[in-house]
């Protein structure tokens, strides 16, 4: 399973992504699956990927082929509608090429998030689907997620917005990440994080964080922490008197933040 999420805000595009694959319970590895192509001062792209490992690999590898030779690639499309449509193209190619050669009817479906930005022209984020169609975000839900969204989508509903800066929609995106991570084994670090400031064409702000980063431990903490601050602020039930509070937190103790 995966988890992947980027968002497109007015300063600029964030994505996260762990990097846990897993082909049974014995087999369990990491690859990351948050790939950059960049032409400093002139285009920057992100690809993350959920699906086949065959799959995504083999796209990726033809994006970076193709950007060394003639022909359409992320090196010479002119919009971002060209480059998500040329990715599109690939993602559909590899699939029925690996479908062709395989007997044993696998899954070889991969899905993606493309984003990135061309000079003069604003940043965007696409989610690319397996048949090679695809959607934007938009203005009401300014960020996209693929593989395993539903623990971590709540934190973003109530967040995320354009106008929210890099730097906390950064943080917030780890937060979702910690709380998939919490809820679901299959998704795990290293964690992939990329800042990318509007208008800016260079390698972005990025992080590698393995699962004994200081940083990425004390991310959870915190929130783990201010979760059971903000449960004790709510507003106290009618018929509730302190010996009352006193006697349910006795029998319900809050567990230990980890």
């Amino acid at each position: 399973m995966t988890y992947c999420l980027a968002m497109r805000l007015k300063e600029g595009l964030v994505f996260c992504s762990d990097s846990r694959t897993n082909a049974g319970i014995d087999n369990v590895s990491a690859y990351s699956k948050m790939h950059r192509f960049s032409l400093e001062g002139s285009r920057h792209f992100t690809l993350l990927s959920a699906g086949n490992l065959a799959t995504t690999q083999a796209v990726v590898k033809k994006l970076r082929t193709d950007m060394t030779q003639s022909g359409p690639s992320l090196r010479t499309v002119s919009t971002m509608q060209e480059a998500v449509d040329y990715v599109g193209v690939v993602n559909a190619l590899v699939q029925r090429q690996q479908s062709e050669r395989d007997a044993a009817h696998t899954n070889f479906e991969a899905t993606f998030i493309f984003g990135g930005q061309i000079a003069g022209q604003k940043p965007e984020i696409f989610m690319v689907y397996p048949q090679g169609n695809y959607i934007h975000e938009s203005r009401e839900h300014p960020f996209l997620q693929i593989g395993e969204i539903k623990y971590g989508k709540p934190i973003l509903d109530r967040v995320v917005s354009p106008e929210l800066d890099l730097e906390r929609a950064a943080r917030c995106a780890l937060v979702s990440m910690n709380s998939t991570m919490r809820s679901n084994a299959t998704v795990g670090p290293p964690i992939d994080l990329l800042i990318c400031r509007r208008n800016v064409f260079d390698e972005g702000r990025f992080l590698h964080l393995g699962e004994d980063d200081a940083f990425l431990q004390a991310i959870g903490q915190c929130w783990s922490e201010g979760l059971i601050q903000a449960l004790e602020t709510l507003p106290k039930f009618p018929w509730e008197t302190t010996a009352d509070a006193q006697a349910v937190s006795h029998v319900y103790p809050f567990p230990p933040s980890s």
